[in-house]
């Protein structure tokens, strides 16, 4: 069986956003990226994370009004990261003992290199599974 590397199964390619940013120009980079999941900051520092999820559920179910609301009112600031060198497996536990569906991932020197997500797992650990369907096919926003 082969081992998986968090590295050889993240989305690499990470979408920074200012806190500033409104709700709705936050939607339509995720749509255009097909990505679920934005990094937010403040200055030249990581602010946390917005999903797809977080804009619904934080946002449009308040009736938030999403010209007018900026992604750092609804940012998790408390963020997961993973050394890229992890196995997939560590990634697997570490979303199940924290009980989150994304997380960063980073070098040795703790730069950001990527994003892992529930659905990047499901894929690369059991691709004939019916989560790995659903996760290959369900559009971001």
């Amino acid at each position: 069986m082969t081992t998986y590397r968090v590295a050889d199964v993240m989305t690499k390619e990470v979408i920074y956003l200012a806190a500033e940013t409104t709700l709705d120009e936050a939607a339509i980079a995720m749509r255009e990226a097909d990505i679920g999941d934005i990094v937010v900051t403040e200055g030249a520092s990581l602010a946390g994370m917005v999903t797809d999820r977080d804009i619904v559920v934080r946002a449009v179910a308040e009736r938030k009004d999403p010209a007018s609301t900026t992604i750092g009112s609804i940012t998790t600031r408390e963020v997961v990261m993973i050394e890229q060198h992890s196995s997939a497996a560590d990634a697997a536990n570490l979303m199940r003992d924290r009980g989150v569906r994304r997380v960063l991932v980073c070098d040795a020197e703790r730069q950001l290199v990527g994003i892992i997500s529930l659905g990047d797992l499901a894929m690369c650990l059991d691709p004939s599974s019916a989560l790995s369907d659903i996760a290959e096919k369900a559009p971001a926003l």
